[in-house]
């Protein structure tokens, strides 16, 4: 698991990097974890644009991922580490005896091979890839894909290199700190994977050339200073001018750049111990 540099062969090849794979060991995804995926290009059931900058990109299938990891205290062995196109993290193929398949996120160490179970037992190994309630995790230990809530399964940390960490437990709840740095109180009956995230070296990655993101899917940004006033707050003037509001908004005239806008008395307020900030 690394990065490869590209030879200057031209100005975008310069500085990309991009991964080399060597983590991954199968090259065709799981046929039965499969389901299609439509794009929608930012459209509305309308046809019209609410989110900006979607669009084309690579086709994709969908891979079924076991968030949940409901099979308790049946051990499965890691059979492939595979690519997913639809995320920052590795997947593992897991192989459950008399069961079936399943993929999980796969956490920085995992290996084929290994086995790793899904438990609710007091004496559960505190390993990589296991998935435990926090309860049974000492404080301290990093882990993702964690539950906010009792059996909906992993819902935060689950990107690549990600990781929160157990800080304190009083009575039923423990104080978690999410990689932005927010403590957040989650129930001790809730469930979290020991590790962090797998391809670590992802936030490493310069794409080189706008190219490569259309590849993803993301099509170009505009600024709106070089907007006409019609399309942009910011548009329009004489040569190059300033953007002529005593704070930077959006094309709707809403304020941006640091502007909260979580909405006040959230019902989740209750469950954050300590903001980001």
């Amino acid at each position: 698991m690394g990065l490869k540099k590209f030879k200057p062969t031209n100005p975008a090849r310069r500085f990309m990097t991009g991964n080399d794979f060597t983590e991954i060991t199968k090259d065709r995804p799981e046929k039965s974890l499969l389901l299609p995926l439509k794009k929608r290009g930012g459209r509305n059931a309308y046809g019209r644009i609410t989110v900006r900058h979607q669009g084309g990109g690579h086709k994709r299938m969908l891979r079924i991922i076991d968030f949940k990891r409901d099979i308790l205290d049946i051990p499965a062995k890691v059979i492939a580490i595979e690519y997913d196109p639809n995320r920052t993290a590795r997947l593992a193929l897991l192989e459950y005896p008399g069961i079936g398949k399943k993929y999980i996120i796969a956490p920085a160490g995992l290996n084929v091979g290994d086995e790793i179970v899904s438990s609710m037992q007091k004496n559960a190994d505190i390993k990589i890839g296991n998935c435990l309630p926090l309860r049974t995790i000492p404080s301290g230990t990093l882990i993702h894909n964690i539950e906010l809530l009792k059996g909906r399964g992993g819902q935060v940390v689950r990107s690549a290199g990600a990781a929160a960490q157990i800080m304190a437990k009083e009575e039923e709840t423990a104080h978690v700190k999410l990689p932005s740095g927010e403590v957040r109180i989650v129930s001790l009956d809730c469930r979290a994977t020991i590790g962090q995230v797998g391809n670590i070296e992802h936030e490493a990655i310069s794409i080189g050339k706008a190219g490569r993101s259309r590849w993803m899917g993301v099509r170009p940004t505009v600024r709106g200073l070089a907007m006409n006033p019609v399309d942009h707050p910011h548009g329009g003037g004489e040569g190059k001018s300033g953007q002529g509001n005593p704070h930077p908004v959006t094309p709707w005239g809403k304020p941006t750049k640091g502007y909260k806008t979580r909405k006040p008395g959230k019902y989740s307020d209750k469950f954050i111990a300590k903001r980001r900030k």
